[in-house]
């Protein structure tokens, strides 16, 4: 654990030192502590872009890696993901919608700058959560977890197609805003947006930790967490909505991050070799912030001239660990 805080330490003084522009470790902290005597540029560069987009990170990989524990647990499945029950799929869809009203108005909405980025978030929000209340209703109603879980990308599947409908007939800046959002960016949220995200997400994240005890019933099976007290259908519904409610607010602000609530469930059981949530959500919380700050790092490589799509770099990360950790998994099931 310490030597995962540690690693955080260092990949976020590197997110603030690395870019485009390399700045000096001392011109960093001097502008961080409030020094007049540095380079207005580099100043802005700090404050406007690279503090904001290190806080961004930091929080939603952490708050992305505790959502895909929190499915594969729910699920008993080592390919749930933050998004597989459509939650992401319900906050594009939400801005789809925006969207494509936006062009019907005869403006588009990436000519509306921060205003558009805004109804870009409050949309992405309103349809994660009217997914999520499906979800919830849904789940009150079926009782085994493999039921919900084809519902869940049934109703992706659904969002998908009215997205591919609403595409069609919107104008052409529109559509490319809206593939811009989907590629997903830590560099989106500054600003107000980014201090309103990083409050939530500091309060959503200790918040999750309350169901450990709750999630290492469920590991034993609904028979044995039933007769040790749990009470299965109100836990797996706090489960779900915990984890769905940290993706709804994560894709809103910084839109659909793909692999990383994937991948670092997997690396952790590698890294801990242990099943126990007391250890899993602390480890997932800071191996994911410091996966995000690395693809952060890796999507503005210095020397290279713009940013690269998060969710390119994510996926090239992500996949490979999955990919060892399985591997890793059935290597140790053939030994014994």
């Amino acid at each position: 654990m310490l030597g995962i805080v540690a690693t955080i330490a260092a990949l976020a003084v590197a997110n603030l030192l690395l870019g485009t522009v390399s700045i000096p470790l001392r011109s960093v902290a001097a502008i961080l502590f409030g020094s007049d005597g540095e380079s207005e540029i580099w100043r802005n560069i700090v404050w406007k872009s690279r503090v904001p987009q290190t806080l961004t990170a930091l929080v939603a990989g952490a708050g992305l890696s505790i959502s895909g524990l929190q499915m594969q647990t729910v699920f008993r499945n080592p390919l749930a993901g933050p998004s597989i029950l459509g939650v992401s799929s319900g906050a594009s869809l939400g801005v789809a919608f925006t969207i494509l009203f936006s062009g019907l108005g005869g403006t588009a909405l990436s000519r509306l700058g921060y205003a558009g980025e805004v109804a870009l978030s409050l949309a992405a929000i309103v349809g994660a959560m009217l997914v999520m209340a499906l979800i919830v209703y849904v789940s009150q109603k079926v009782r085994g977890n493999v039921t919900l879980l084809i519902i869940g990308v049934m109703i992706g599947y659904v969002a998908n197609a009215v997205i591919g409908v609403l595409k069609f007939f919107s104008v052409e800046e529109d559509i490319r805003a809206y593939v811009i959002w989907g590629l997903g960016s830590f560099a989106r949220v500054s600003g107000d947006q980014m201090t309103l995200f990083v409050s939530l997400m500091v309060l959503l994240l200790p918040l999750s930790f309350l169901l450990i005890k709750t999630q290492n019933l469920m590991l034993l099976g609904d028979g044995y967490a039933r007769n040790l007290g749990l009470n299965v259908k109100r836990a797996r519904l706090l489960v779900i909505a915990s984890s769905g409610v940290l993706v709804a607010v994560v894709t809103a602000y910084c839109g659909p991050i793909m692999f990383l609530g994937l991948a670092v469930p997997h690396l952790c059981r590698g890294i801990f070799a242990t099943s126990d949530h007391r250890v899993l959500m602390p480890a997932s919380l800071l191996v994911g912030a410091a996966l995000a700050l690395a693809c952060n790092l890796i999507a503005r490589m210095p020397g290279f001239e713009g940013v690269l799509p998060v969710n390119s770099v994510t996926a090239l990360v992500g996949a490979p660990v999955v990919i060892w950790v399985l591997f890793r998994r059935r290597k140790t099931e053939l030994n014994e």
